[in-house]
């Protein structure tokens, strides 16, 4: 078998797991997402089911032909023809080779991104304060969104280049017997860029197609930090213990930490320790290598789970996760995801910051009401010993995010500010 058939073998092996969208569709569903089965459904369109109509004979180079107005997508992924980008734009056609092919986790990789650019990136922002959240308008919250979205991939890209994965209303290419036909993933066109400017741009004017309802937004990003960080590349940042970035729990797929790791750092690496790691936990020469987290980023990255805990089977995170360069952590507990972050970036270049500070909770469930602030105390005495007196495993009787802060700051005593403690 020659490489070219190996190298497409390995493709689709990677991808097959984002194009079986119908086993994300309870996922999606729960997170409010429109992914239904059938048509997505308004009283402004008409919609017919014509799944096995060929308009897709035409080869993938005609990329420049205009679509007829009446060419609108087939269940069971059916996206509005509003979202759907012409396939003059000049994007790159996706091949067959191409097309083959959690969304709590990417969710909030993507807010504690938009909570980066919100506060430490804003021109002329001296002062990052909440208030400056508050204040935040709807054009403003589009650009951010924008922004976030054009930063992790950049970053995929090595920050050399980013590709952004578009739905059009016509299929690119004609399916062949070894492709599943989804209506969705054959309609995709692919725009390079060798500048972020270019990539945030592009996705500000093209924001719709990943925020409004029916856009399934959470795909076509995916695809695109696929493409940002190539096959080949994705490959090389997996080891021995992974070889995919998405895994199957209870009926749905869920984000490996090769996925996360990509989303935070630009890299799929499957682990979260520092470096590579060529010996194991005795000390004994692995027989590959296990890849680790290389680079310090600007989100970092906090995990706790008590069953784990109660196995004795908690990974430990390295500091090149624990301690990013600003301070916003996507917190991964008990295997639901949330965001801890502060508006004061010495906190983490001034070890006096870190006696006495605040941190923001933030987990998307529509049960969190009110603005969660937590008092972090790490200096005046030690959380076991103000809770001597209670009985039993401590670690079972305190709040998890109280757990998973511990991580980061141990021993530190946690008050939840009149919040009755959750999660």
């Amino acid at each position: 078998m020659n490489a070219d058939v190996d190298a497409s073998g390995e493709l689709n092996e990677i991808l097959q797991q984002i194009a079986e969208m119908d086993k994300w569709r309870e996922i999606f569903n729960s997170r409010g997402l429109d992914l239904q089965q059938g048509y997505v459904k308004r009283p402004s369109e008409k919609i017919k089911a014509d799944e096995d109509s060929d308009d897709s004979s035409r080869p993938a180079t005609s990329a420049h032909h205009v679509s007829a107005p009446n060419n609108l997508f087939t269940v069971p992924y059916s996206i509005p023809q509003t979202l759907a980008v012409s396939p003059s734009l000049g994007g790159q056609p996706v091949s067959p080779e191409l097309a083959v092919g959690g969304a709590s986790a990417i969710q909030m990789v993507v807010q504690a991104h938009i909570i980066k650019r919100l506060l430490f990136n804003q021109p002329g922002n001296s002062a990052c304060t909440m208030q400056s959240l508050l204040e935040v308008g709807e054009k403003e919250q589009r650009r951010a969104l924008a922004a976030a979205l054009a930063d992790i991939l950049w970053t995929a890209g090595e920050e050399q280049t980013a590709t952004v994965s578009l739905v059009t209303s016509e299929r690119c290419f004609t399916p062949h017997l070894d492709y599943k036909l989804d209506s969705f993933t054959e309609r995709l066109q692919l725009f390079t860029f060798k500048k972020k400017e270019d990539v945030r741009s592009f996705i500000c004017e093209h924001i719709q197609c990943f925020k409004e309802e029916g856009s399934h937004g959470m795909i076509l990003f995916l695809y695109s930090l696929v493409f940002s960080r190539t096959i080949d590349r994705i490959r090389a940042d997996f080891d021995c213990t992974t070889t995919h970035l998405l895994h199957l729990s209870l009926g749905n797929f869920v984000c490996r930490q090769a996925l996360l790791n990509l989303l935070l750092t630009g890299r799929a690496s499957p682990h979260v320790f520092n470096g590579t790691s060529l010996n194991d936990e005795k000390d004994q020469p692995l027989a590959h290598p296990l890849h680790g987290v290389l680079t310090r980023s600007h989100v970092g990255y906090l995990f706790w789970n008590r069953e784990q805990v109660k196995h004795a089977q908690l990974p430990l995170v390295g500091s090149m996760l624990k301690t990013p360069r600003l301070p916003i952590w996507v917190c991964n507990i008990n295997g639901t995801y949330s965001v801890l972050f502060s508006p004061n970036r010495s906190l983490l270049s001034d070890w006096k910051m870190e006696h006495l500070f605040q941190l923001y909770f933030y987990n998307g469930q529509p049960t969190q009401l009110n603005t969660t602030v937590l008092t972090i105390d790490t200096h005046s005495h030690h959380w076991e010993a103000e809770n001597k007196d209670i009985q039993g495993d401590l670690e079972k009787k305190f709040p998890s995010v109280e757990m998973t802060i511990r991580t980061k700051w141990e021993g530190a005593v946690i008050d939840w500010n009149g919040t009755v403690p959750f999660f």
